[in-house]
């Protein structure tokens, strides 16, 4: 019997670049998304995948999905809580409506689906994988929410390794940096881009098929005693702080 795995906002981006290496791989995929015309568009090019239109931030909904995930596949190998949005603002114009909003989907959702996956996972002795962000591991201007959110779920992972280890569940999160995604090279100027390359010790931005296949290890075999670590996949941004492109400067690089 294939593998299954549940991924989370899956209908562009990260989630579906990560279904489709879990379907190259052999797995049966649950696609999990509210937008519902894009996520019906991404199982079609996917072979046995199951699309779920579902608001993770609500928890009879995610419960229902669960239950039909189940139904369909009899079973859970891995959780990848991908599911997220951003508010792009500052602490005095973060209004309480926009970080409920960030932290129900990119937070509670996340929660709520694992516990609601936690049975089945229980029985395969599955893995999670949360994705947090950089802005998660170090602070940024205009990422109040978001950044406080991914930091939480940083800090959510390592509490399911330490619960979960017993039943043999691995729980681990990968924090993306700076991701070639058609959002972002519509939204960043050519400014940004160049300052972010700089700040990154491999000079540009990642892939959504580099996190996948970062998501895809962590959740297989081979990954089978790491539990409770945060990787950044980022192109070293996380490593190297600060001070990088002034000393590329003085280096005359």
């Amino acid at each position: 019997m294939a593998k299954v795995a549940v991924i989370t906002g899956a209908a562009r981006g990260i989630g579906l670049a990560t279904a489709k290496v879990f379907a190259t791989e052999g797995w049966d995929i649950a696609l999990l998304d509210r937008d519902e015309e894009e996520l019906n568009k991404a199982a079609v090019s996917l072979p046995n995948a199951l699309p779920v239109t579902v608001d993770i931030s609500d928890e009879t909904q995610v419960a229902d999905a669960v239950r039909g995930i189940i139904a369909r596949f009899g079973r859970i190998d891995a959780l990848v809580n991908n599911a997220g949005v951003a508010a792009f603002t500052n602490v005095e114009t973060t209004d309480f409506a926009t970080w409920r909003e960030v932290m129900a989907t990119n937070l509670d959702g996340a929660f709520l689906c694992t516990q609601a996956a936690l049975p089945a996972l229980k029985e395969t002795a599955g893995s999670i994988v949360n994705i947090g962000s950089i802005s998660g591991l170090r602070a940024s201007t205009l990422r109040l929410a978001y950044g406080t959110s991914k930091a939480a779920i940083i800090h959510m992972t390592k509490q399911l390794a330490a619960e979960l280890g017993e039943f043999g569940i691995r729980a681990n999160c990968v924090c993306p940096g700076p991701v070639k995604t058609k959002l972002a090279m519509a939204v960043h100027s050519p400014e940004i881009i160049e300052a972010y390359h700089d700040a990154m010790p491999l000079n540009r931005y990642g892939t959504e098929d580099e996190i996948a296949e970062v998501i895809h290890f962590l959740c297989s075999d081979k990954a089978s005693f790491v539990t409770g670590q945060t990787i950044a996949a980022d192109g070293g941004f996380e490593a190297t702080g600060v001070g990088l492109p002034a000393l590329r400067e003085d280096a005359g690089n």
